[in-house]
C-alpha cells in the first residue's frame, strides 16, 4: 500500500522545522559529535603524565566515565554505540592501569573484564604480542600503531622497565620534519599527512627513551632543536592539533615522557585537554564539525530551484558571511595548504580540506544574492582554484595534500571527488575564460578516476565514512555510491556512454542493495539505518531507471524510524582519523530533510509539495 503523501510532507515539515532549531546563538549549525573512549583514554594518561597531582580530578573523572561504558564483553569501542576493539580496548586498560584503585573500586574487575577480551583476541598479554597485532592492523601505516604502543608503554603495558618497553614502539625519523615541506610527499613518511605533530612528538621521544646508536643518534640529537620549534609553530592558538583530544594527547604525553613537560606545547594542550573535556568526565573525538554540518544543512533546505525559503535574507546574510570569513587567505602552517580552502569546524585547529571546501562552494552558491554575488564569486574563485591545484595526478582529489599517495588516507578519494565535480560545476559559468577551461580539463580527469574506481558491482567506497556492520572491511558503499551518483547525475548531458553506464550501474547497486524493510544499510542485508536511508534516497530520487515503488518505500522507513520527523538517533558511520568511529547527532536529521525534499521535488506523489 502506498504511502499517504501528507504524512511524508508532514514528517518533512517537522523534519525541516527540527533542523532551523538546530542553531545555535550565532545562527549557523554547530552540532554535536560523540564521546569516545580513545578520546577519554589518551586525555587521561596525558593528564597523568604531564601533572597526576594537579589534574587529579580531570584523570579520576574520565576513569570513572571509562569503567561505566565498558562494553558487556570486557572491551571498549569507539563510540558508545560501537563494537570493542583491539585499539581502543588496549588504550583503555592501559589508561585504567594509571587509576587509583582506592577512589575507584571498580577498576580492578574492569581490567580483569578487559584482559579477558585481549587474551581472547591477541592470545596473551604478552607485550610483543599485543606489539604484533597492532602494527598488523595498520600495516605499513604508522599514524595510529605507534601512539597506540607508547601509551601502553607509558601505561606499564608492555614491561615494568621503560628501556624495554620501548623497543616495542617503532621508531619515528623526527629528523625529516626540518626539510622543507615540499619535499614531504616525496619523501613517503611513515605518518599520513595530517600527522605531523606525531611524527616530531613521539619521534623525538623514542629518540629520548630508548635511543639508537652510531650516525642517527647524532642526527637526531641535533634535529630535535629545529623540530621542537616547529611544533610550537604549527600548534594552533587553541593548543588542540585538528581541535582533536587524541593527536593532542599523544603529543603531550610524547613530550613530558622525554622530559618536556615545559615545552610551550604542553602548556596549550592541556589548556586545551582542560576546555573540552564533557561535564559527564568524557571527551569527544574532535569538538566540532560546525562549518560542515553548516554547508550540509544549508544544501538540505535549499528547493531545486536553488532557493532556501526557511531561511530569511538575514538568516541567510549571517551564514554567508560566516562562512566567507572562514576561508583560508594564507598558507596553513600545518599541511601548507595554499590559501583559498575551508575546514570541517571555524576553530583554529582545523585544516582546509577537499570535502569541507566544495561543500563551503556549494552552499555559498545557494546563499549568494545580488548584493553579495562578485563577493562570493571571488571567494568561490580562490576555492576552485585551491582544489583545481590539489588534484592528483590520477584525476581523483586527496583530502589534504597532493601527491600523499602512499598511505590509505592520503589517497584521492570517489567521494570527495564527486564532491568536487558538484561545485565545479555550480560556479563553472561564472568563472573567467581561463578558469572554465582548466575546470573542463579536471572535470574530465576526475570522470575518469571515478570511471576507473567503480567496483564490478556497480559501487563506489568513500574514504571517510564505513559501516561497522561489514566486519570484513567496514566499508560504506552506500555513502560513496550515493555521493557518486548524485554527481554523475548533474554531469551527465556532457558524460560519453561509458560514463553514462557508470552512473546507471551505480543506480542499480543501490535499488538492488535495498533491504526488505525499505531502508538502507551499507549492503544488502545490514541493518538500515536512518543517514543510508536518506542518502541513498536522495540520489535515487531524481533517477529515470528507479522504480517508484522503491522510493515510496524507502521514504515510509524513514517516517517511520524517525517517528515522522521528530526523532533521529544517530548511527556510528563516520571515519575519523585513522579509521576511528564517530557519530554527528545532526546527520540522520540533516539528511532526512534532504532526501523528503529531493522527493518532493521530484514529485514522489502530486500532493506533496516542495
Amino acid at each position: 500500500m502506498p504511502p499517504d503523501p501528507s504524512h511524508l510532507f508532514a514528517t518533512l515539515t517537522q523534519a525541516r522545522n527540527a533542523l532551523l532549531a538546530e542553531r545555535n546563538g550565532a545562527g549557523h549549525w554547530e552540532g554535536e559529535l560523540s564521546t569516545s573512549a580513545l578520546s577519554t583514554a589518551t586525555a587521561v594518561v596525558a593528564l597523568h603524565q604531564v601533572d597526576a597531582g594537579k589534574f587529579a580530578d580531570l584523570i579520576a573523572g574520565g576513569h570513572r566515565w571509562l569503567i561505566e561504558n565498558q562494553n558487556a564483553d570486557g572491551g571498549w569501542g569507539d563510540t558508545v554505540k560501537s563494537a570493542s576493539n583491539v585499539s581502543t580496548t588496549l588504550l583503555c586498560w592501559s589508561a585504567l592501569n594509571l587509576a587509583d584503585s582506592q577512589a575507584l573500586p571498580k577498576v580492578q574487575a574492569a581490567e580483569i573484564r578487559a584482559e579477558r577480551w585481549i587474551r581472547d583476541y591477541v592470545g596473551s598479554l604478552n607485550p610483543r604480542a599485543i606489539a604484533e597485532v597492532v602494527s598488523a592492523r595498520y600495516g605499513k601505516d604508522r599514524t595510529f600503531s605507534v601512539p597506540i604502543l607508547m601509551l601502553c608503554a607509558l601505561c606499564g603495558r608492555l614491561g615494568a622497565k621503560p628501556r624495554q618497553a620501548w623497543k616495542y614502539v617503532m621508531p619515528l625519523p623526527f629528523e625529516l620534519a626540518v626539510f622543507p615541506r615540499r619535499w614531504f610527499a616525496a619523501m613517503r613518511l611513515p605518518v599520513v599527512s595530517y600527522a605531523l605533530p606525531a611524527l616530531i612528538a613521539i619521534g623525538h621521544a623514542r629518540f629520548h627513551l630508548a635511543p639508537p646508536w652510531g650516525i642517527f643518534r647524532l642526527i637526531r640529537s641535533l634535529a630535535w632543536p629545529k623540530a621542537s620549534r616547529l611544533l610550537a609553530e604549527i600548534q594552533p592558538s587553541s593548543g588542540g592539533f585538528l581541535e582533536a583530544a587524541p593527536l593532542t594527547s599523544f603529543v603531550t604525553m610524547a613530550l613530558a615522557a622525554a622530559g618536556e613537560k615545559n615545552h610551550p606545547v604542553v602548556a596549550k594542550a592541556v589548556d586545551f585537554l582542560r576546555a573540552s573535556v564533557r561535564p559527564d568526565g568524557s571527551w569527544p573525538i574532535d569538538t566540532n564539525l560546525s562549518t560542515w554540518v553548516t554547508t550540509l544543512s544549508v544544501k538540505a533546505l535549499a528547493t531545486k530551484q536553488g532557493t532556501i525559503e526557511d531561511l530569511t535574507l538575514s538568516d541567510r546574510t549571517t551564514i554567508r558571511d560566516w562562512l566567507l570569513g572562514q576561508q583560508y587567505r594564507e598558507r596553513h602552517p600545518f599541511t601548507d595548504a595554499a590559501p583559498g580552502g575551508w575546514a570541517w569546524t571555524d576553530l583554529p585547529g582545523g585544516v582546509p580540506d577537499a570535502d569541507d571546501t566544495p561543500g563551503a562552494l556549494l552552499a555559498l552558491r545557494l546563499l549568494a544574492d545580488d548584493a553579495s554575488f562578485d563577493t562570493c564569486r571571488e571567494a568561490a574563485e580562490r576555492g576552485i582554484v585551491w582544489l583545481l591545484d590539489l588534484q592528483n595526478r590520477d584525476g581523483g582529489l586527496p583530502t589534504f595534500c597532493r601527491g600523499w599517495g602512499a598511505l590509505p588516507f592520503d589517497r584521492s578519494s570517489p567521494d570527495l571527488t564527486a564532491h568536487t565535480l558538484r561545485a565545479w560545476d555550480a560556479w563553472r559559468a561564472d568563472m573567467p575564460d581561463p578558469l572554465r577551461i582548466r575546470i573542463a580539463i579536471a572535470e574530465e580527469k576526475a570522470r575518469r578516476f571515478l570511471r576507473r574506481e567503480q567496483r564490478t558491482d556497480g559501487s563506489w567506497v568513500p574514504l571517510w565514512f564505513g559501516n561497522q556492520a561489514l566486519k570484513r572491511d567496514e566499508e560504506n558503499p552506500t555513502y560513496g555510491t550515493a555521493m557518486v551518483v548524485k554527481a554523475l547525475r548533474i554531469l551527465e548531458p556532457r558524460m560519453d556512454a561509458n560514463e553514462c553506464e557508470c552512473l546507471r550501474n551505480g543506480d542499480r547497486w543501490l535499488l538492488d542493495n535495498q533491504n526488505a524493510d525499505g531502508g538502507w544499510g551499507a549492503g544488502h542485508g545490514t541493518p538500515s539505518s536512518i543517514e543510508e536511508t536518506a542518502l541513498a534516497l536522495d540520489a535515487l530520487a531524481d533517477s529515470p531507471d528507479c522504480p517508484r515503488e522503491s522510493l515510496e518505500l524507502g521514504a515510509e522507513w524513514l517516517a517511520s524510524a524517525t517517528r515522522n520527523g521528530t526523532d533521529f538517533p544517530a548511527s556510528p558511520i563516520g571515519f575519523y582519523f585513522a579509521k576511528l568511529w564517530y557519530f554527528e547527532r545532526l546527520y540522520p536529521l540533516i539528511w532526512t530533510v534532504s532526501a523528503l525534499g529531493t522527493l518532493a521535488a521530484a514529485d514522489l506523489s502530486p500532493s506533496v509539495e516542495r
